[in-house]
Order: structure tokens, then C-alpha cells, then sequence
């Protein structure tokens, strides 16, 4: 008798699940928000171009999903995204025989605020959003510094996942 009860367990337990799930699509924001505006993300940095890498990647994100559509003009938006780029900083991660770097990481912190157009009220803020990205260094500079830009560029693809992740689960 004990053995059919640990069948029967056995083959129910993969439908009975834990409970926990990711909501979808972002239930958790209004409906009615569907255009949004990404503004302009001021630049606290001495990082050149980089706001706007953060701006393309936040525009890629949010069109290429059906729950928002960016839109150009802030007068059809029902919210807007906008941000600081406040940090970014540099640090040695490997080195060669040497003590001469060869692995850099760049990391990049950013606040984002996702806000209704109608009122002005915070949907969701993130004033300490950040990641990281490691890179090459060679012994051309060049070569470094087109390395690090291309790891800012990635980098500012990832957060943008990640802040849109956040945004439409409701973390």
C-alpha cells in the first residue's frame, strides 16, 4: 500500500510545483501604460558617448517586447524612463608574469527611474542599478580602448535587460 502512495506521489509531484512564479509581461504596472518615452540619461561620468549607448540599449530593450512601445514624442507617452549614469570605474582583474594587467573590468552604476506620465508617480526607481563587464588589455592602447568602449557597449545592453526585467516583474 505504501509503495502505490509513493507512485501516485511520485507522478503527481511535477504538476503540484512550489507556488512561486515570475509574474508576465508586468501585470504589476497599469495596463493603460503601453507608449513609453526614453529621455535623455545625464552622464556624471568622464566616460564619453556612454549615455547615449545607455539610451540606444534602453530603446532596443523596451521594443523589442509587446508589453511597451517606445515612442519619439513625449506628449504620446503614458510614462517615461529616464536615468544617471552616476559611476564608472576601472579596476586590474589579471594580470601577466609581469605584474603588467592584462583583464580589465568596467563597472558601470546607473539610476533609473520609470515614471506615469498623467501624474508624475514613480512606477519604479532604481538609484543603484549596476553591473560589470571584464576586457583585454594590450599593449597597443588603441586596441584597450576600443576594447573598453565595446564593454561599455555590452554592458549597457545587460543593464538595460536587467533594469527592464526589474521594471516588469515588480522587483
Amino acid at each position: 500500500m505504501k509503495r502505490k502512495w509513493i507512485i501516485y506521489i511520485l507522478l503527481l509531484s511535477p504538476f503540484l510545483g512550489c507556488g512561486y512564479h515570475f509574474p508576465q509581461g508586468g501585470e504589476n504596472i497599469d495596463a493603460g501604460i503601453r507608449k513609453v518615452f526614453i529621455g535623455q540619461f545625464s552622464n556624471s561620468t568622464g566616460e564619453a558617448n556612454v549615455e547615449n549607448y545607455i539610451r540606444n540599449a534602453f530603446f532596443s530593450r523596451f521594443r523589442r517586447e509587446n508589453r511597451f512601445t517606445p515612442v519619439a514624442d513625449r506628449n504620446q507617452a503614458d510614462a517615461f524612463l529616464t536615468g544617471t549614469i552616476r559611476r564608472i570605474t576601472t579596476s586590474h582583474i589579471a594580470f601577466n608574469s609581469s605584474d603588467m594587467a592584462k583583464e580589465n573590468r568596467v563597472l558601470m552604476t546607473l539610476e533609473v527611474v520609470f515614471k506615469r506620465a498623467d501624474n508624475g508617480e514613480a512606477i519604479w526607481i532604481n538609484k543603484d542599478l549596476s553591473g560589470r563587464e571584464a576586457y583585454k588589455v594590450e599593449i597597443d592602447t588603441a586596441v584597450t580602448i576600443a576594447n573598453k568602449k565595446n564593454a561599455i557597449r555590452k554592458l549597457s545592453v545587460d543593464m538595460a535587460d536587467k533594469a527592464y526585467r526589474n521594471i516588469v516583474s515588480g522587483f
